[in-house]
């Protein structure tokens, strides 16, 4: 969710208000309606409270958990819902606006080597920021061997859009989501800097000699994909290893995406939504060069946090992508067919509370934070009525 000053609160309450339909980019059938919340579908339960602004959320193979405080900790939460103190180690972060300890992904050999990876927003000089991600062990009493892999340049004075989620690749490489800086338009298409981008590098912070823009003369290396507002969600298909993602657009325009190789997503030349002021942005929804999202939100939902539903617990969901709302307060979920979505629903989580990151554990059952001031660790379950 985008954080502003008080003045422009009305503003930005009146952009997450209702005001069109959400559809398919052309080319598809759109949506007519924004669809209401299901009742009877699913069970929240709270495992944990009194968690400050919980950003992401990783399951431990002994049936534990790690999530992340936007402040700077790291807790592990125990199975009974008893939290940890503060793990050491963990990277200084800028805990301003959106800033703060965000995404935590485990390698996949973590049963193993007991590595992770987290995001935050790096401080940098004169109140300067930017979206980074640090690798370390996991030891008995914090972080160990903590190394920062990755720095966004250039680092910017300001508060938010450092995007933010890590995804493990199929070989092991790691994308980095990132945004705009809300500040920083002009850099988004430009390839000399990392503002807009969403970066590929290796486990080690290396970049793979496959990246589409190595040894082009005035890019980033690390570049996989351009033009893009605020990535806070991003998954992996099972199926195919395909990445997919989620980012906010402003007043209107939230897009979902699957980033491909050297691809150009239009931000800020083209867009579904316009600017909170009710100002248009760009040059409109289309344009040569630049690619469509696969479906799009208007009024936005906010997402963050999403991934794929691959199990049995939900009868009929495998392969259904599920997105955390901040700005409807729900769990929802896309179904899919064809890399195309079919159809939408929402599920209201605890009352309508700002779902920040999802997974789905190995009981088939989905878990999820809330970013509120006194978040929870929640487990949903079908429903038994």
């Amino acid at each position: 969710m985008k954080y502003f000053a008080p003045a422009l609160l009305a503003i930005v309450l009146t952009a997450c208000s209702p005001r069109a339909s959400q559809g398919q980019a052309p080319g598809a059938a759109p949506h007519s309606s924004t669809p209401a919340p299901i009742e009877g579908v699913i069970e929240s339960e709270v495992i944990a409270s009194g968690l400050e602004h919980p950003w992401g959320v990783a399951l431990l193979p002994d049936g534990r958990f790690l999530v992340t405080e936007r402040p700077g900790r790291l807790r592990i939460v125990a199975a009974d819902g008893s939290l940890s103190a503060p793990l050491a180690g963990v990277p200084e972060v800028l805990a301003q606006g959106q800033g703060g300890l965000l995404d935590v992904t485990l390698d996949p050999d973590f049963a193993r080597n007991q590595v992770l990876y987290l995001s935050f927003s790096e401080p940098g000089g004169y109140g300067s920021a930017g979206t980074a991600v640090a690798r370390a062990r996991l030891g008995r009493a914090g972080l160990e061997d903590v190394s920062v892999i990755y720095r966004q340049e250039p680092k910017v004075r300001s508060r938010g859009h450092y995007g933010s989620r890590v995804v493990v690749g199929p070989d092991g490489t790691l994308f980095v989501t990132q945004g705009d800086r809300m500040n920083q338009r002009p850099l988004v298409q430009d390839l000399s800097t990392g503002i807009g981008k969403i970066m590929r590098v290796n486990a080690d912070g290396s970049v793979p000699e496959d990246n589409p823009f190595v040894g082009r003369a005035g890019a980033r290396p690390e570049i996989w994909s351009y033009g893009h507002r605020n990535v806070q969600a991003a998954a992996l298909d099972p199926a195919t290893g395909q990445l997919w993602t989620v980012e906010h657009g402003a007043r209107g325009g939230d897009e979902l995406n699957h980033p491909e190789a050297g691809k150009n997503y239009g931000w800020p030349v083209i867009t579904y939504g316009i600017d909170y002021s009710g100002v248009k942005i760009g040059e409109g929804t289309a344009k040569e060069g630049m690619e469509q999202p696969v479906y799009y939100w208007d009024p936005v939902i906010a997402p963050s946090g999403m991934t794929f539903y691959n199990a049995a617990a939900f009868a009929g969901w495998k392969g259904n992508i599920l997105i955390g709302s901040l700005g409807t307060g729900s769990l929802v979920r896309l179904t899919m067919a064809g890399g195309k979505v079919t159809s939408e629903e929402r599920y209201e989580i605890l009352g309508g509370q700002r779902v920040r990151d999802v997974q789905v554990g190995p009981d088939g059952l989905i878990y999820l934070v809330t970013d509120e001031d006194d978040g929870a660790l929640v487990r949903v379950k079908p429903s038994e009525k």
